[in-house]
């Protein structure tokens, strides 16, 4: 078995067709879905990149087979601490980190990340994870593979957040999992919303109609407190470029799911979520704020909900929300436990001995402020 792995040169990730239609082969046959990192995402991330980004694309091969495919980049604090290591790359609109494993080879892979780590001269410290499922297939993965090699890890963080993972129609679920005191309220700000005019639901399936989606998406965004804040996708241009070529590609690979309400044939709701396997990702939600008062967020989750349960093609959607939060878990019943890994990683000599020490420093502080934490 011959296993390799692939770093690009920093600053400058590069993937040219015979290696992204390796991806796409990898995408089909993956043992944890994430949109994340499928083509669609990763390849307009990487194209799109701001400057001054270190990322290195690391690849685990069997043969001539890519077998798996982890985004790093080098930090130069671990948090609080001032010691530098390496960790998966997530970019600013990316809200899960498993990297993608080929089914059937997922120690194989991890085997091959941490090995070309242990030998990469510019890897610092040691391996941060984060965003990963506790309960999915790289997390299985990395401590069968620690085990085996008696290599040292630790989780270091975990929350949950909401998940969309049930059996159920879309009305069944609606009737069992929200409060009839909620439902009630929500029916009576739709009727209210129909009484200023046409109210339409509509699920993007003609790519004709493609462009102009994702410019009402960014405008509707825009219009905001994400716009005023400078977050929204609108507001910087290699945000924007990056927002389309996403959709683009991931609707040319069936992979795009995106919604809209309109009131007389203006958006005042659009949802973009991206599916991966017999999954998907919520990715951006939009809204009219100037409609608050009918609460067209919640209205358009309510729809999703309805998409979502009403495709068999869709077994379950990650929210991607911060944990806690108030809209969305109150709609969904379902939770993802996300994780954060610490992994150690050897090496050689005076290699081997820093990242030692890195290690067993990173471990030794958290102790101490879990220990002090507790006191309190």
């Amino acid at each position: 078995m011959d296993m390799a792995s692939h770093p690009s040169r920093p600053n400058a990730p590069t993937a040219g067709e015979d290696q992204r239609a390796d991806w796409a082969a990898l995408a089909l046959d993956t043992a944890e879905a994430n949109g994340f990192y499928a083509p669609d995402m990763l390849g307009a991330a990487i194209d799109h990149l701001p400057g001054g980004q270190d990322v290195r694309l690391i690849e685990a091969r069997d043969g001539a087979m890519l077998i798996g495919i982890l985004p790093v980049t080098i930090r130069a604090r671990h948090g609080r601490l001032p010691i530098g290591c390496i960790s998966n790359w997530m970019h600013d609109h990316c809200f899960f980190g498993a990297p993608m494993l080929r089914r059937g080879h997922e120690a194989a892979a991890w085997r091959g990340f941490l090995a070309e780590l242990d030998a990469a001269p510019w890897a610092p410290g040691f391996l941060h994870l984060e965003g990963l499922d506790a309960a999915g297939a790289n997390a299985a993965a990395i401590e069968a593979v620690c085990v085996e090699q008696r290599r040292g890890w630790r989780e270091i963080h975990r929350y949950e957040r909401a998940m969309l993972r049930s059996d159920l129609s879309a009305d069944a679920y609606w009737e069992t999992q929200v409060r009839s005191k909620k439902r009630k309220e929500l029916r009576r700000l739709q009727k209210r919303l129909g009484e200023l005019g046409a109210v339409e639901t509509r699920l993007l399936d003609d790519g004709a109609d493609l462009a102009r989606w994702c410019d009402d998406f960014l405008a509707l965004e825009a219009s905001g407190w994400k716009g005023e804040n400078g977050t929204a996708l609108g507001c910087k241009p290699e945000d924007a470029a990056f927002f389309r070529s996403a959709c683009a590609s991931a609707f040319a690979a069936g992979r795009l799911h995106m919604l809209r309400i309109d009131l007389d044939d203006r958006a005042i709701a659009m949802l973009v979520n991206f599916r991966h396997g017999d999954g998907a990702f919520s990715f951006k939600i939009a809204f009219d704020e100037a409609l608050g008062r009918f609460s067209p967020g919640v209205l358009i989750e309510i729809a999703n909900l309805h998409a979502v349960q009403d495709d068999p093609a869709i077994g379950w959607m990650d929210s991607c929300a911060a944990p806690d939060h108030p809209m969305i878990d109150s709609l969904w019943a379902e939770r993802r436990t996300i994780v954060q890994y610490r992994i150690a990683l050897h090496g050689k000599g005076r290699a081997w001995m820093e990242r030692r020490v890195a290690f067993a420093m990173a471990n030794g502080a958290e102790t101490i402020a879990r220990m002090l934490k507790g006191q309190r």
